[in-house]
C-alpha cells in the first residue's frame, strides 16, 4: 500500500468558544477543575487516530502553544497567514503537500477528535474506485451544515448552507448527508486542483466585535463539484454523527468530553 501524509486543521480561534481565548484544538478531552481546563488535548487524539505517515498542522490562532503540545511528533506545521477558509488552509500547505513522501492524503478537521482510525482507513480504501473520498453523516438537525447532493453512490456537489437554505423544498427533501469536513485523495489528483480553487474565491458575510464586513474565502468543498464537472469519481463513507461531532461550543466540548469518556469506558 502506499503511503499517506495526514493535513490537519487547526488554525482557527474558534470564536464561539466563550470564555476560551485559546486555540480550540488545544482544549481537554478529560476535564478537571473546568471544561476548558485538564488532560488529553483534542489535537493529541486527533493525531493518534490517523494513519502512519508524514503529517502538516495548518496553525494560525496560537500556534506557538500548538507547536509545544505537538513538539516531538516529527510534524511540519504550516502557516496560514489570514483566516480565509477551508480552501485557503489546503493553499497555504502547498509546499507540505508537494514534499510529502506519500501517494495518498487525508485532510481532518483539528476539532473533530472522535473519528476512529477504521473510519479513516474506510475513505482511504475508497480511493481505489474514487478519486476524492469524503466523510459524511446523516444530521439530526442540519443547522448551516454543508449537504451533499449525489447521484447513485456518486458525489455531485456539496452545497454550502447560504445556497442550499434557498432551494425549493423538493430539492432540499434530496439533501440526505452533512459534510464532515474530513476528505481522501491521491495527492497528484489533489495538488492538480489547487490553482482551480486559488481562482474561484467566495465573498462571505460575517460578524466580528459586533460588525459586519464581507471577506474573500475559498472553499474545500469546491473540489466535488469540479471534480465531478471534470468526469472523476467522488464518493463518501457514512459515519455516526457523535463520531464526527466538532468542538466549537462550549456544549459540543461537555458533548464530546462525555462521549470521549464513555468510549475509554
Amino acid at each position: 500500500m502506499s503511503a499517506v501524509a495526514s493535513l490537519v486543521f487547526a488554525a482557527g480561534k474558534g470564536t464561539r468558544m466563550k470564555g476560551y481565548p485559546g486555540n480550540k484544538t488545544l482544549l481537554p478531552l478529560i476535564p478537571a477543575r473546568s471544561p476548558y481546563e485538564g488532560a488529553r488535548p483534542i489535537i493529541s487524539e486527533v493525531l493518534d487516530n490517523l494513519p502512519a505517515g508524514p503529517r502538516g498542522i495548518v496553525v494560525n490562532h496560537h500556534a506557538e502553544q500548538v507547536r509545544r503540545v505537538t513538539q516531538g511528533r516529527g510534524i511540519s506545521f504550516v502557516h496560514q497567514p489570514v483566516a480565509n477558509g477551508t480552501g485557503g488552509a489546503l493553499l497555504a500547505a502547498r509546499s507540505f503537500l508537494d514534499s510529502a513522501d506519500a501517494d495518498r492524503v487525508i485532510i481532518t478537521m483539528g476539532d473533530v477528535p472522535l473519528i476512529r482510525p477504521a473510519t479513516y482507513q474506510r475513505l482511504l480504501d475508497l480511493l481505489g474506485r474514487f478519486d476524492l473520498t469524503l466523510l459524511a453523516f446523516e444530521c439530526k438537525d442540519r443547522g448551516q451544515y454543508g449537504m451533499i447532493e449525489m447521484e447513485g453512490e456518486q458525489v455531485t456537489r456539496i452545497v454550502e448552507w447560504k445556497y442550499w437554505k434557498d432551494f425549493p423544498l423538493e430539492r432540499q427533501s434530496r439533501l440526505r448527508y452533512c459534510n464532515a469536513g474530513v476528505y481522501a485523495a491521491g495527492k497528484a489528483v489533489l495538488l492538480a486542483y489547487l490553482d482551480r480553487i486559488e481562482k474561484r474565491p467566495h465573498e462571505v458575510k460575517k460578524q466580528r466585535n459586533g460588525e459586519w464586513s464581507t471577506v474573500t474565502e475559498y472553499f474545500l468543498t469546491d473540489l466535488a463539484e469540479m471534480m465531478n464537472e471534470d468526469g472523476l469519481r467522488v464518493g463518501m463513507t457514512p459515519a455516526p454523527e457523535e463520531e464526527v461531532t466538532g468542538v466549537d461550543t462550549p456544549e459540543s466540548l461537555e458533548a464530546v468530553q462525555k462521549l470521549y469518556a464513555r468510549r475509554r469506558g
